[in-house]
């Protein structure tokens, strides 16, 4: 039985282990199993596949998205400019493992967006500077959208939320919440912007998806904007991880 697994800690509800084991069921898929692998310390990691020739690759989640890079032979490109890895394929040379990360949340999150920009969408304002929001800044740089990062501290990110005014809302059509601001179950919270100047011209984006519709997706829809959550964006990756692990190479 091959294996795959998520890596990180805690791993309470999996997104990744439901998708890949419908996956498996619906597509008629045997021999490969998916399992969660809760791991604190990372130097534990290694003892989960290294010698074990049937596990052959992983999802990497909070809180090692970085930190796994100092444990990997080879690095993607996107994984190397992003500094962040979701996805680990293990190959076996000379019968030892090789472990190659990618980042898989980039492709996820810009499939995602490409089919709802328009021209007006020439700038964006992105909440949040952590590892997830690191897929969205490369990203936007493919896509030649020029961005401002907005966090709760200046030494952090361009602007703070106190710096936010209606004219920079206004100027900036595309906005993305990386933040876990209005993740459940605290879905009354929203990020601090000036929701009024948020027109029908206007996209939002959360990376969350659970709740389905945030608050802060549920004001942009008030003032008639266009929203998106981040469901799509995880379906995309969690497809795209399945090709990297399975490439014949």
């Amino acid at each position: 039985m091959k294996k795959l697994g998520l890596v990180g800690y805690p791993l309470g509800h999996s997104f990744s282990k439901k998708f890949y084991l419908d996956k498996f069921e619906n597509e008629q898929i045997t021999g490969v199993n998916y399992d969660l692998y809760p791991t604190e310390e990372l130097e534990n990691f290694q003892a989960i596949y290294s010698d074990d020739s049937d596990f052959y690759g992983f999802n990497v989640t909070i809180p090692h998205k970085r930190n796994v890079m100092a444990f990997l032979h080879e690095l993607s490109p996107e994984a190397e400019e992003i500094k962040a890895v979701n996805c680990v394929r293990i190959e076996r040379r000379d019968g030892k493992a090789f472990l190659k990360g990618f980042n898989t949340d980039a492709f996820g999150f810009e499939q995602s967006l490409k089919p709802l920009l328009t021209p007006e969408h020439k700038k964006a304002l992105v909440f949040g500077n952590g590892g997830a929001a690191q897929a969205v800044y490369y990203s936007l740089k493919k896509l030649n959208i020029p961005y401002k990062i907005v966090s709760r501290s200046r030494a952090n990110g361009d602007l703070t939320y106190s710096d936010l005014t209606a004219d920079i809302v206004n100027e900036h059509k595309l906005l993305i919440n990386c933040s876990p601001v209005g993740t459940f179950p605290n879905v009354d919270e929203c990020p601090d912007i000036p929701y009024e100047a948020i027109t029908a011209h206007h996209l939002l984006y959360d990376l969350i998806y659970n709740p389905e519709e945030t608050l802060f997706l549920r004001k942009g829809k008030e003032s008639g904007a266009t929203i998106k959550n981040g469901y799509e964006m995880l379906v995309l990756q969690a497809e795209r991880n399945w090709e990297i692990w399975n490439e014949v190479r």
